[in-house]
């Protein structure tokens, strides 16, 4: 089954369920992805993560609620599963800009987020460097933190976080390297979360000392690169390159995106220099080619 025809069997079941407690474990059941790659695959595609298209779905079936029926706010708040009248006030105005009473009255202008339907759309020629790589077994070392599967916006402050208080320079120092890498990895289906690493590849096999080290097997590799700029744009690319993967490449390329395996690296962030001394950034994702 494709891409695309997974996000919409997704987006059907959340339809069929907003009122009865969604999780995204529920919602990427119906998909052959995991949560973390369900939930990375819908933000890069859909330009927002789950839990928020969910609360505008649910908050614009509240309106139409309020609009078409005589409904307490109280129990539109528990419908909706907002655990009080207020909580469900303060997310309905920051929405639609008015609350829930004054919703009520006609001619009331509101903020409707219809259903997504995820098709193939066609938005212009851009050109995107990529290619396919195999890679063999390799080991990165570095500084990792676990986060729960729909924490994804929290890792750059994690780069901000080790860069400022002297991990990266240390690291780098200790490894003899200095061309960092961010990587993802060991999924925990029970516990929802994945851990992220900052580190370096260890071609050289240098003791890990007060470093964590992982193992990555050979996988096959769709790898995607920025143009080359003149300073270093710092992870500036970095989420460009992740949407042209998901959400342009991924769907056409005739590859699905491979669930990683317990210590298994199954996206790579590559920040590197040409042999000109130009800045480049990549992007890493490991595939498999589909059959047939």
């Amino acid at each position: 089954m494709d891409l695309l025809t997974q996000l919409n069997l997704a987006m059907a079941y959340v339809e069929a369920h907003l009122c009865d407690g969604l999780t995204l474990k529920n919602v990427a059941s119906v998909t052959a992805y995991s949560e973390y790659h369900f939930c990375r695959l819908f933000l890069y595609i859909a330009d927002m993560p789950l839990s928020e298209y969910i609360r505008k779905r649910k908050l614009s079936l509240a309106a139409m609620d309020l609009q078409s029926g005589r409904d307490k706010v109280i129990d539109l708040a528990v419908k909706y599963g907002y655990d009080s009248a207020d909580s469900f006030t303060r997310a309905f105005v920051k929405q639609h800009g008015v609350t829930p009473t004054i919703a009520r009255r006609q001619g009331v202008t509101l903020t409707i987020f219809p259903p997504i339907v995820f098709q193939i759309k066609i938005e212009g020629v851009q050109g995107m460097n990529w290619r396919i790589e195999q890679k063999d077994v390799f080991s990165v070392i570095g500084v990792s933190r676990r986060f729960l599967n729909d924490e994804t916006d929290k890792i750059s402050g994690f780069w901000d976080e080790s860069c400022d208080n002297g991990s990266l320079d240390k690291l780098k120092k200790h490894a003899g390297r200095s061309d960092l890498i961010g990587v993802c990895g060991d999924m925990d289906e029970v516990k929802g979360d994945f851990w992220y690493m900052i580190g370096l590849i260890n071609e050289k096999g240098v003791e890990p000392g007060d470093f964590s080290v992982v193992q990555a097997p050979a996988a096959t590799w769709a790898v995607f690169r920025s143009e080359e700029f003149d300073k270093n744009p710092f992870g500036a690319e970095i989420p460009k390159l992740f949407e042209n993967a998901y959400k342009v490449w991924l769907p056409t390329s005739g590859y699905h995106k491979v669930e990683g395996r317990d210590g298994e690296i199954y996206d790579m962030e590559i920040y590197g220099i040409t042999d000109t001394g130009k800045f480049f950034e990549e992007v890493w994702i490991s595939v498999r080619k589909e059959e047939g």
